[in-house]
């Protein structure tokens, strides 16, 4: 009964990356790509352990920014060391975290907040936010996005920040997400950029690439279902109360 299953994994193992996204070619949706210029620049870490080729957003949010930096890994000893290169001051930072936190339960509507180190509202929001000059971004799991946060003290040094975003991750039933607010990694940089640089054109061609490659991965999908991702472990988390 085995046979059928080693013949998938051995098709999906002869299919060829792209070189720039890590998507099976089938995939991939790089040549569809919009250079965009922001003024605030990312930094994104990778869980060694996410697999997710096919519905993953990290690599395809990069394509779309030239100074975009990519690390895989669990952990560096400072944000100069992940960036590869100097960064005169950490606190001009925002690492995304969202954690036990939740926008629900603070005193605020926005889509973008900047939180303490107790998970309370900071005070004077405008000014912390326009001030933000780099996004660190953490993708994989509820779980892995969590070893990232605490493997990384120098994140503290950050500016935290979470979102409140104004509707579900457009995964839909591709992914089910444990909590409302949790969206793909490409989705958050979309509300992050667009609401700290109050560009709405960031985070509609960012909206547009996912669209792309979530329609793509359907249509793949219905003629090389062994490229769907592998069922995930439910990712346990604290309980709504």
């Amino acid at each position: 009964m085995s046979e059928p299953t080693e013949a998938k994994t051995d098709i999906v193992a002869e299919i060829e990356e792209c070189a720039h996204c890590g998507k099976p070619l089938p995939l991939c949706i790089c040549d569809s790509v919009t250079p965009i210029e922001s003024r605030i620049q990312l930094l994104i870490l990778i869980h060694p352990q996410e697999q997710d080729r096919a519905l993953g957003t990290a690599r395809l949010l990069a394509q779309h920014f030239e100074n975009a930096v990519v690390r895989i890994g669990l952990s560096w000893p400072s944000l100069a060391k992940a960036l590869g290169r100097p960064v005169p001051d950490p606190s001009r930072w925002a690492a995304l975290y969202l954690g036990s936190a939740k926008v629900e339960d603070l005193e605020t509507d926005a889509e973008i907040v900047a939180i303490n180190r107790k998970g309370e509202l900071e005070p004077h929001q405008r000014a912390i936010l326009s001030d933000i000059e780099g996004i660190v971004l953490l993708d994989g799991t509820w779980s892995q996005a969590k070893a990232l946060w605490w493997r990384n003290a120098w994140m503290l040094k950050c500016q935290r920040v979470i979102l409140g975003p104004k509707r579900p991750s457009l995964y839909g039933r591709l992914r089910r997400e444990p909590r409302r607010d949790g969206l793909s990694t490409i989705e958050a940089a979309a509300i992050l950029l667009a609401g700290l640089e109050k560009r709405p054109d960031i985070a509609a061609t960012l909206t547009n690439s996912f669209e792309r490659m979530l329609a793509r991965f359907r249509e793949v999908q219905a003629k090389m279902p062994e490229l769907a991702p592998k069922p995930k472990k439910r990712d346990f988390r604290r309980r709504r109360r």
